[in-house]
Formats: C-alpha cells, structure tokens, sequence
C-alpha cells in the first residue's frame, strides 16, 4: 500500500514537501511467513517507528517578542521563531516561563516545539485566530478551520515537553457549534458524494464546523511526547496520511463533544503508548476517512501499536471506527488499563464501529492483557450498524470485518461481556476470545448476530466457564 499512498501525496500536493525535507516514503512492507503468533509482528513493527531527532540549536520564544503574560497576542512570535528554527536547518523553538496566548500554530519541517514545565501555550478564544486549511472533518476532505497546532507536507516534527498545551475550548464558541452545525455537515457529505473538489469545499470562519487542536497532514516522523494537553474543541491528536508517528508519555484532558484522545487516519507505522486519557469521547481511535471520500482517498491505518496506557474516560477505551472506510489492519493493542475516572465511566473496552455505509475492510486487529473497570455499557462490542440515523449520503457499500483476537482480557462491572451485532448482508467473518474472566457482567451470555467461525476458549463470566 506505500505506491497508493506515495500517489494520493502526489495529487494531494504532499509529496514535494516531504522530499524537500529530506524524507523518503517508507518502502513497501516485506510480507512475513505466517506465524504461528500474530504477535511475533510487534517488535518488526516497532523497529520502524524511530522518532525524530533535532540539530542541538535553540530558538528561545522570548527572543521573538513573544510575553509570557496571557494577555498578549504571540502568534506573530510562534511564527517568526519557527520559521527561524527551519531555516537554520532545525532544532528547538523553546517555550519557556508563563502562558502564552496564541492563535493557530503551523509547524514547519526538523523542528521541536518544546514547552518546558511551567509553561503553558493557550489558545485564542476567537475563530478568525484559526485561517482555513486543507483539511480533514470527521473523515471528508476539506477546507476549513486551521487545528490549533497544524502541519502539513513536512518532516522531522515534535512537540515535546512538561508543559502545557491548552486548547482552551470553552472560552471560545466552539462548544456552541456543535448545535449548529447540521446544514454545513451535511452540505460536506453530499459535497463527496458529488465529486466536489477538495479546494471548493469551503467552511473556516462563518460555518460551524469546529476545528481539530494538533493535526499533522501528509507528515513524516512525528513525535509528541510529555505534554499535557487539555481542552480542546475536538480530536487532540490527529495525524491523518502519516507516517512514522510516536505519542508517548501524554496526559490527555477532554470535556464536551467530539474530544477524542489520540486518532490516527490514513496512518501507518503508529506507536501510543504510556499516555493517560481521561477523555469525554474514544481514548485512542484508529480512523481512515469516511464514505465516499474515505474511499477516493484509499489509505488504509496499518501497523500501529497501542500499548501501557490509561484509560479514564467515556466510550471506547481500545476504538476502531466509525470512520474506517479506507480500511484498518494490523493493530496491536496489549497492557492498557480502564480506571473509574474523575466524573466518566469508560462505555466500552474493545469498540469497532462501522455500518453499511462506510466500506472498506477491518482485519487483523489483536488485543491482549486489557483490565480493569468498570465498563459502563459493554466490555468488548463490535458494532456493524453503528448510527444509521439521519439522512444517509452516497451509495450503501457493506464494510467487511475480520480476523479479530482478543485474549487475556479481565473487565469487571459491565452489562455484558461481549456483544457482536454483524450485518446481515456482510457479517462479520472470524472472532476469538480467549483466555479472558469477565466479573459482575449483568448479561453472561455473549450476544451473537451475524457472525461467522466465532471462537470463544477459556473463558469466564461470573466465575463460570462459557
């Protein structure tokens, strides 16, 4: 699949900007002999993802203008020292001693954003501080609100730190969109249907379709690392069509709508792991664009790691979905914890949600050592038929699923233990449970719908063998 996603960044007028920085596509992944143990795959995986390093130069904020004050307006100083930092040939643009308020952040190739401990970086409670870019909104291509931090077509990319980034969401209208944005929404999905180009589908300032905070288009070797990220107004992280991705050591803080943690779309080679999400929407959700357009585009998400981290949040701890219609595959999910969290239970486990409008293929999706609780509506769901309201846009097109292993799962306090609800028309094709206990389930028995070769071994409910 590296060809088909070397040929969307060309007509997408990606890949000049990656090869201007330096960084060639990764080559085509090498089919392995089949093993006995999917697993075996990991370590090939992680070998390659190898975050960026940076030139050992530092561009303090202070020595663009920028004050630490939050009263000032520092967007001019973020640009000017970041365009600094790239032009020397990369290092750190270091942010350092108080909040500085900003409007929207476009990183640039081979630099660190660094925010040290103590400092923070608030957004702008205005949208015109977000200009329209090439973007993505729930899986349709589009021109709209800047994210918060933004990339697109560079390499060599980090935002590390123990400091603060704060998307500072509900002082802004943002939250007030999402009562709004009916009309624009809509007028997006029948603009995909209708072949419309990419550029002419217009939205940003007057529309409501509220902008991502840190969104990383068509990059190469990304790494977030020790940040807190709190209050954005919608996905947190969202690396879409990139590659060689890292999020590590990130405490991720969400209320409202549409919050999710970390969601990689169209990515390959993707490693999340260490973070804590105490989240109001999926904690880490694995994406491919959406219908029709998430079809054109073609790019599936594919060898990512999600492993030792925190999950304190609402809905699905472990997602894949609902936007999943360029396909994903090859994900490894193992030593991640559900905890009560401050004000949300986690709804779900182990959550895969798509329906029959959506397409593409899910395959290969391996998930072991999940524990905790509890879970608020289901330990693991797979969901075929997931919101089939509203109007529907563009032809039906039955998604495919497949081959997906779970094994030593331990989830207390939940309704049921596991839920597959298949599609009549393409049902689900090869589940196995093993070697998991589920406690205080309110419904043991599994419920089953349309789903083929359904394997469940040593398994338990309530202290009872199913």
């Amino acid at each position: 699949m590296a060809g088909s996603r070397r040929d969307f960044l060309k007509t997408a007028g990606l890949t000049g900007g990656l090869l201007a920085a330096g960084a060639a596509l990764a080559p085509a992944a090498v089919s392995a002999e089949p093993s006995a143990d999917p697993w075996d795959r990991v370590p090939e995986i992680l070998a390659r993802i190898v975050p960026p390093r940076f030139p050992d130069r530092t561009f303090d904020l202070r020595s663009f203008g920028a004050v630490g004050d939050d009263k000032k307006d520092n967007t001019k100083a973020f640009a000017s020292a970041i365009s600094a930092c790239t032009a020397a040939g990369g290092g750190r643009v270091l942010v350092t001693g108080g909040t500085y308020r900003t409007g929207a952040i476009h990183l640039r190739s081979n630099v660190d954003l660094h925010v040290a401990a103590g400092a923070t970086i608030k957004f702008s409670a205005s949208a015109s501080a977000f200009p329209a870019v090439y973007t993505r909104w729930q899986g349709i291509e589009c021109v709209n609100f800047s994210p918060f931090v933004y990339a697109r077509g560079q390499a060599n990319l980090a935002l590390t730190g123990a400091g603060t980034i704060d998307g500072n969401a509900q002082a802004g209208p943002w939250f007030d969109y999402d009562g709004q944005r009916g009309p624009d929404w809509d007028r997006l999905q029948q603009m995909a249907v209708d072949g419309v180009p990419v550029e002419k589908r217009k939205f940003g300032d007057g529309h409501y379709l509220k902008p991502n905070m840190i969104q990383f288009y068509g990059c190469r070797n990304i790494l977030v690392e020790g940040l807190s990220l709190r209050n954005p107004a919608m996905w947190t992280v969202h690396p879409v069509l990139s590659e060689n991705v890292t999020v590590r050591d990130v405490k991720i803080h969400s209320r409202g709508a549409m919050v999710d943690g970390v969601d990689p779309e169209s990515c390959a080679d993707v490693h999340i792991h260490h973070c804590s999400f105490d989240t109001g929407d999926d904690g880490t959700v694995i994406k491919s664009g959406r219908d029709t357009d998430g079809r054109r585009v073609g790019v599936p998400s594919e060898r990512i790691v999600i492993e030792d981290n925190d999950y304190h949040g609402r809905w699905g701890a472990i997602t894949i979905g609902s936007e999943m219609s360029g396909g994903v595959r090859d994900v490894f999910a193992q030593r991640n914890r559900i905890h009560q969290g401050s004000s949300y239970k986690a709804f779900y486990g182990l959550y895969l949600k798509t329906n029959k409008r959506r397409g593409g293929v899910i395959e290969n999706i391996h998930v072991r050592d999940l524990s905790g609780g509890p879970v608020d509506r289901g330990a693991i769901f797979v969901d075929m038929n997931y919101s089939l309201t509203g109007p529907g846009f563009g032809d039906i097109v039955h998604p495919v699923i497949r081959n997906i292993d779970a094994r030593d799962i331990r989830l207390d306090d939940s309704p049921f233990a596991l839920k597959i609800a298949g599609s009549p028309e393409s049902p689900l094709t090869g589940f196995r449970l093993a070697d998991s206990a589920f406690t205080n389930i309110d419904t043991p028995k599994p419920q089953i719908s349309n789903a083929k070769n359904v394997v469940i071994s040593n398994v338990k409910v309530n202290g009872k063998p199913l």
